[in-house]
């Protein structure tokens, strides 16, 4: 790595760190001034969602919330009143959301971790340790449904998937609605102290308007995740966590059939082995609050039969996909173990991000928006390359906080599955928070094949600085061993991003060597040092304010140079998004790219069609756009035309979402490429269709059926789920795979898993 290039990166952090950010609120007198007193209430509250005890009149009220959209800093413009109180047992919010049009108020969903984005929603922050960093996250809509997360780091890693005990009823009033939480307090970790104070926020979404407002104040860049500008819940008295454990078993049972009309196993169940007979499986997950900051988890005999299918990806590029965890057990304090920059793997490639109907929508590359480098990736574990489960004996984990460090560890034991060895996977990882908002960490991801000498380990070390309030730099060195294998094994990154209410400025340097293995990880490809550069800026024209909500031009560029010195890939982009104020968007754009490589690769298998190596220079022109995501049609579309490789490629997208009420919701998606090269033509087709019914906040049916050309295979997902007590499911599955080409089966599967809670 040269020395130059790590200045580059350097030189942007000096340049950027003075810039001062502007604001007519001085938001740090703002937070201190947001203060509010919980009031203990012997009265028994019942949660009703109609603000009817006499107890919560005593209650002062937080309210004069603050918009951060559309008009920064100024009043929103229906009031908000919100009051806390509090036993001996649990934590009590009342909201009174008042509007002067309650017949407008929308609620698009039901289901549990409903949409965040297309009706009214209410958030509550609450940072039980006061630490300025972490918080819970709960949020909900007029019809009770409810959200929930863990959020690390003000937003650096949220994990959505993280489930607490906790209880909301809502009622529509003449003018607005109300509602009851009910938070018990053994869902939460804080200290053990008789007075105690932590930090909260609120933010309420009026959806028609596209307004977001907030107790405490935050810039319009940021939202409710900002802790460090939260206001004070104060005067907690005699408070105690919950003992948190908790054992959840689970039964599950199977009936599955293959083409030719063969009983099987489902290829779908972890337990599978592809050989036994179908018969009722069990097994167990346990966790237990080892201290207030640390949970140990154990389970057994895991089973994820019930996780929706992936959604299918088209491939027309050299290196692999990227495919998303979304095994429950897994994804439970998934932050604590992420290595780097969370947002180099999740940030939207261009304004529709992933919000898009249409499949694989982004305005950018396919795969622009994944890490060159992650370390652990959790996948990687009990799924083949091609995603077939592997059965995962059980294993545990520790995870948590204790003082200023943050901790965690795992371990998986794999079965034997034909081919494949009995395999064991641990990641142990810890990360010291330092400063007024920054962290340095180390990690240890190590895989071991059992009943071989195999092995590799990965060993790294990151350190995240955020200097003001709109500079982070990042930077992590990682080292891999593997037997056989020495030298040229390491893997490094430097970068740094300025972002405030008018500059997106990004710049990066990354560099993995050619023997840096990874078994454990995510790494596209190796030997290589790329080079990014991002510079945006948004535009709030007044003139036409009323329509328009921001302009957001941007140019990127990443320059990657191949293990031989030479340019392997250079990819600019230039976008001109426009998003409006009721939160539609449209796009344009020019992506020019570069390819250069040494050998062949298959782009179409069905036709054998094979691109030869050498250098290739195209442009690709698109436009794109999105309706209102809250209408009860919405729609979207992508067009795409340029040369590619040796020939030409053409792009269409089109994709709409209707909402018959807040109960049914129905989407397609259709994406389809039309190839013309000399070693023949081909075209690409992906179809999505998905169905979301909520009988009501505690039973739901979904289905997604896809349909693929690579594979030339239909797929459906059909999931049934009650939530028949707090964190205890029943769960009927089916899936079925079919033939395009001549309608057969290939198979087909019936899933029932029953879990149940038991918790202290």
């Amino acid at each position: 790595m040269k020395s130059a290039h790590w200045c580059a990166t350097v030189a942007l952090a000096l340049v950027v760190a003075n810039t001062a950010f502007s604001g007519s609120i001085n938001y740090e007198t703002a937070r201190l001034e947001r203060r509010l007193k919980a009031v203990k209430t012997p009265e028994k509250i019942v949660l009703d969602g109609s603000l009817s005890e006499a107890a919560w009149s005593l209650a002062p009220a937080a309210s004069g919330f603050t918009q951060n959209e559309p008009q920064e800093d100024q009043p929103a413009t229906e009031q908000t009143e919100v009051r806390v109180l509090y036993d001996n047992d649990n934590l009590y919010v009342g909201i009174y959301a008042h509007d002067s049009e309650p017949q407008r108020v929308i609620i698009s969903d039901l289901k549990k971790d409903f949409s965040q984005d297309t009706g009214d929603t209410f958030k509550i922050a609450l940072d039980t340790f006061h630490d300025e960093r972490n918080a819970y996250l709960f949020s909900i809509n007029p019809s009770g449904a409810r959200w929930d997360a863990q959020m690390i780091n003000e937003g650096r890693e949220v994990n959505v998937n993280w489930d607490g005990v906790w209880h909301v009823e809502t009622r529509m009033v003449e003018d607005g609605w109300t509602a009851e939480v009910m938070i018990p307090f053994k869902t939460l970790k804080f200290r053990e102290t008789d007075v105690q104070s932590w930090g909260l926020n609120f933010e309420r979404n009026l959806r028609r308007k596209n307004e977001d407002s907030l107790w405490s104040p935050v810039p319009r860049i940021f939202n409710v995740q900002r802790v460090s500008l939260a206001g004070t819940l104060e005067d907690l008295e005699g408070i105690k966590p919950g003992a948190n454990f908790r054992i959840k078993p689970y039964v599950v049972t199977s009936f599955a059939q293959d083409g030719v009309g063969s009983r099987r196993c489902s290829p779908y169940l972890g337990s599978s082995d592809g050989k036994r007979l179908c018969n009722t499986d069990a097994g167990v997950d346990a966790k237990y609050g080892l201290t207030t900051g640390l949970t140990w988890d154990f389970t057994y005999n895991t089973d994820f039969s019930q996780v929706e299918a992936d959604e299918q990806q088209i491939n027309l590029t050299r290196f692999s996909l990227f495919f998303p965890e979304k095994r429950e057990f897994f994804l439970e304090n998934s932050g604590i173990f992420a290595f780097g920059v969370a947002t180099d793997r999740n940030a939207p490639t261009g304004a529709g991000g992933s919000t898009s109907p249409v499949p694989g929508g982004g305005g950018g590359r396919q795969g622009a928006n994944i890490s060159d480098m992650i370390p652990f990736f959790s996948r990687r574990i009990g799924l083949s390359d091609d995603g077939s489960p592997i059965p995962i004996l059980g294993g545990t984990r520790l995870s948590g906080r204790a003082g200023r460090y943050e901790m965690g560890f795992l371990n998986i034991q794999q079965k034997e599955l034909g081919a494949v060895n009995a395999t064991n996977f641990t990641v142990a990882r810890v990360r010291k928070n330092i400063l007024a908002n920054s962290d340095a960490g180390m990690i240890l991801v190590n895989k071991e094949v059992m009943d071989s000498s195999h092995f590799n380990r990965v060993v790294g070390g990151d350190a995240n600085f955020r200097i003001g309030r709109s500079l982070n730099i990042n930077s992590y060195l990682a080292k891999s061993f593997t037997p056989g294998i020495s030298g040229d094994d390491l893997a490094a990154r430097g970068s740094a991003v300025y972002k405030d209410n008018v500059w997106d400025l990004r710049s990066s340097v990354t560099s993995i060597d050619d023997h840096f293995i990874d078994e454990m990880g995510f790494v596209p490809r190796l030997g290589i040092q790329k080079y990014s550069g991002y510079f945006g800026r948004t535009f709030r024209p007044k003139s036409v304010q009323r329509t328009v909500r921001s302009l957001s031009p941007h140019a990127q560029i990443d320059y990657v140079v191949g293990p031989d010195g030479g340019l392997e890939t250079r990819y600019i982009d230039y976008h001109f998004p426009i998003s409006f104020q009721n939160s539609s968007f449209v796009e344009v754009g020019i992506n020019p790219t570069l390819e250069r490589f040494t050998k062949p690769f298959l782009i179409n298998r069905s036709k054998d069609i094979v691109i030869p190596p050498g250098t290739y220079s195209f442009d690709e022109y698109f436009f794109m756009g999105r309706t209102d995501s809250s209408s009860r049609l919405s729609l979207g579309a992508r067009w795409a035309k340029g040369r590619f490789y040796t020939g030409d490629k053409t792009t269409y997208g089109a994709g709409g979402t209707f909402r018959f009420n807040y109960k049914l919701k129905m989407s397609v998606g259709l994406l389809q490429n039309r190839i013309a090269l000399p070693q023949g033509r081909f075209n690409t087709n992906l179809f999505t269709g998905r169905a979301d019914y909520s009988f009501s906040t505690n039973m739901f049916l979904n289905a997604l059926i896809q349909y693929n050309s690579d594979t030339h295979q239909w797929s459906s997902n059909i999931r049934f789920n009650l939530i028949h007590r707090p964190l205890s499911d029943l769960f009927v599955v089916y899936n079925e795979r079919r033939d395009s080409m001549t309608g057969g089966m290939v198979d087909r599967a019936i899933i029932t898993k029953f879990t149940y809670m038991i918790a202290r």
